[in-house]
């Protein structure tokens, strides 16, 4: 987790991923494949007079008869060669296989754009020529409040599922509680999608209750959809073995297509999908909360949205901007970029400024549990996937010494199908497993992120003190005086931190907006919990892939609902609001785990109220100690936290 923003499980040696290679060349897989020769490099003339006449013997038209021969075959081979190199590798076939062929498992990379473009010349390609025609924009939109429905986002418009599920769903039902799809399958690798209404307990849409008006919204949005973390991930580790065992095996039946397949993959940057995502969420965001920013054209200044320095939270930020503004974003907004590196302080990669957060022992507890559940979902698939690997035949008739598959190769597998997925849109490998072994591999991210980003966390709430402190910055309208947390003094000066704004967008990672869910005290979602690691719990609270998939997004929204107050002010404008509600992915959440707030059929909390809570929260959390305090825990369910907390220091035990 040192060093990488963003928790990748895959990436952990424990977790069947390998230390970080010391030579950035090592995380290239090399290409075998043979290439083809230029003839031109190697051709010698001479000069011969004109008039002079040849002369032909039969050792003469032998050596040509032959010379042919070869020439066909060497075009034959050049011709197979240039389709490889255009088309990629051959589709494989029915027929058997002697061994695997070299490049299996290589790195397969297209470097687009080119560094120098033969016909790159921007004086005759301006971006602006003038003549726009009209552009008188209409009303803003307000879908939020004025339709009698919301949309539903599938998630996965642009994916194709295998033929074995059908969109990526079955009629199945597993534990007796949702229907299969393979889609929401994948944890924190799901793309988003409109959770099923009363997924988190309240039984209602986004839409505010009747009887309230939405006057306010900020929102914390993940990244889109990513490449994996690099050459330590699980899926590279795959490629890499395979790669270098091609000679020793040979794959069939459901595994066939391993024989011509090779690793396309990048490193952490957003797949075109993941930049459609956040493109989309910008959408979506335009269309329920427009009408929002009339508030700014009467104050006359800008929205400010606050993104991190890596480049895929850089680029998430901006997609979400396009698609919430419009191209040109000039004189639209403001973007805040923080650096997002060891040793910043930054509310939105708050590990960055806190040890425990990257030490063992604290912030990986879902080793133990992990380990155990992954031995047990996937004994079977092991075991059947392993029969589909046989050992090969070389050229001088040995067998090789085969590919014995591991329980993380299965796992690492089903990585790569949800990784591939997002990144080329179709994964071979979505085809291996069955309904039962996809549920067990959400339930496995479902105890990664409970364990080491969420309730049962001893240092996610600690982490996600700093957004709590700026939340209550905001909606209290009152500077952050003391910065004791991950909080940046740099960024809060009335520039780059306004209070008296209406709309806020913040872009994050999902282990932060499962901080932030922990530190609020949402805790109906961990109601089942702490999560076993022997079977999965019927209806459980807590999933990954509800909380935090790519592009997951948080909406606080800020409600005047006079008819759910009981002394309303007479000072009170109509435009101030009285209630607050949190919003995941289209699923209100029930907010009275909350100590203040009272129990709601629609997640409301009065604003005043939701406010005092998260102030007992922020004097209760002790960031000092959590991030820096030396105290350790013994592993598995010998100590278990359903809030998030740290061990209390000893002076504080009774």
């Amino acid at each position: 987790m040192a060093g990488n923003r963003e928790y990748d499980p895959e990436a952990d040696p424990t977790y069947g991923g390998s230390p970080p290679f010391s030579n950035e060349n090592d995380g290239l897989l090399s290409d075998p494949r043979p290439h083809t020769h230029d003839p031109d490099t190697n051709i010698h003339t001479r000069k011969t007079h004109a008039l002079s006449r040849p002369h032909f013997t039969l050792t003469h038209l032998l050596s040509s008869f032959a010379g042919g021969v070869i020439l066909c075959f060497v075009a034959q081979l050049l011709l197979h060669r240039s389709r490889y190199f255009l088309s990629g590798p051959p589709e494989h076939s029915d027929h058997p296989h002697v061994l695997a062929p070299p490049y299996v498992g290589s790195t397969q990379v297209n470097n687009f754009p080119p560094p120098s473009p033969t016909n790159n010349y921007p004086n005759l390609f301006p971006t602006n020529v003038g003549y726009p025609g009209k552009t008188q924009a209409g009303a803003e939109a307000g879908l939020i409040i004025t339709a009698p429905s919301q949309p539903i986002h599938t998630g996965a418009a642009q994916l194709v599922s295998p033929a074995s599920y059908p969109d990526g769903k079955s009629e199945h039902k597993h534990k007796g509680d949702r229907k299969f799809d393979l889609f929401h399958s994948w944890g924190n690798l799901s793309p988003w999608y409109t959770v099923p209404q009363g997924a988190f307990g309240i039984d209602e849409s986004p839409e505010p209750p009747d009887g309230c008006d939405l006057v306010g919204v900020h929102v914390l949005h993940r990244h889109g959809a990513r490449y994996p973390a690099g050459p330590s991930s699980g899926p590279a580790t795959f490629a890499r073995r395979l790669h270098k065992t091609a000679a020793e095996w040979e794959a069939t039946g459901s595994l066939a297509f391993l024989n011509d397949w090779t690793y396309k993959l990048g490193e952490e940057v957003l797949t075109p999908f993941g930049r459609q995502q956040m493109f989309d969420l910008g959408v979506s965001a335009r269309l329920k909360y427009g009408y929002l920013l009339e508030n700014f054209t009467a104050s006359n200044s800008l929205p400010v949205f606050r993104t991190e320095s890596q480049d895929r939270m850089h680029a998430s930020a901006i997609n979400f901007a396009l698609g919430f503004f419009g191209w040109p974003l000039d004189g639209k907004y403001e973007q805040v970029i923080m650096i997002e590196a060891h040793g910043f302080n930054n509310s939105l990669a708050p590990d960055q400024a806190c040890p425990n957060a990257n030490a063992p022992g604290k912030a990986d507890r879902s080793r133990t549990y992990v380990n155990e559940w992954k031995n047990r979902y996937l004994k079977d698939a092991t075991a059947r996937l392993q029969t589909e690997i046989n050992p090969s035949v070389k050229a001088n008739g040995e067998r090789g010494e085969g590919l014995v598959l591991t329980v993380d190769e299965a796992y690492k597998m089903q990585l790569l199908c949800a990784y591939e997925t997002v990144a080329l849109g179709y994964s071979k490998f979505c085809e291996l497993f069955t309904e039962e072994e996809w549920e067990g591999f959400n339930y496995a991210m479902d105890l990664y992120f409970w364990y080491d980003s969420a309730f049962g966390s001893p240092v996610a709430r600690v982490q996600g003190l700093g957004y709590i402190q700026e939340l209550v910055s905001r909606l209290t309208h009152t500077p952050i005086e003391v910065f004791n947390s991950s909080t940046n003094a740099t960024w809060h000066k009335s520039e780059t931190w306004p209070l008296n704004d209406v709309l806020y967008v913040d872009a994050t990672h999902e282990v932060v907006v499962l901080n932030v869910i922990t530190a609020l005290n949402l805790t109906t979602l961990a109601d089942t919990g702490p999560l076993p690691a022997d079977h999965i719990p019927e209806k459980r609270s807590f999933r990954a892939s509800d909380l935090a998939p790519f592009a997951t997004n948080m909406q606080f929204q800020l409600l005047n609902c006079p008819a759910y107050t009981n002394s309303p002010s007479s000072n009170a404008l109509a435009s101030d609001p009285t209630h607050i509600r949190i919003v995941i992915n289209d699923g209100p959440v029930p907010l009275h785990g909350i100590r203040t707030c009272p129990i709601s059929p629609h997640g409301l909390c009065p604003l005043s109220a939701f406010v005092e809570g998260q102030m007992e929260t922020i004097r209760n959390t002790n960031w000092d100690w959590g991030c820096f305090g030396d105290w350790t825990l013994p592993p598995g369910s010998e100590w278990e936290t359903t809030g998030g907390w740290y061990p209390q220091p000893a002076s504080q035990v009774e």
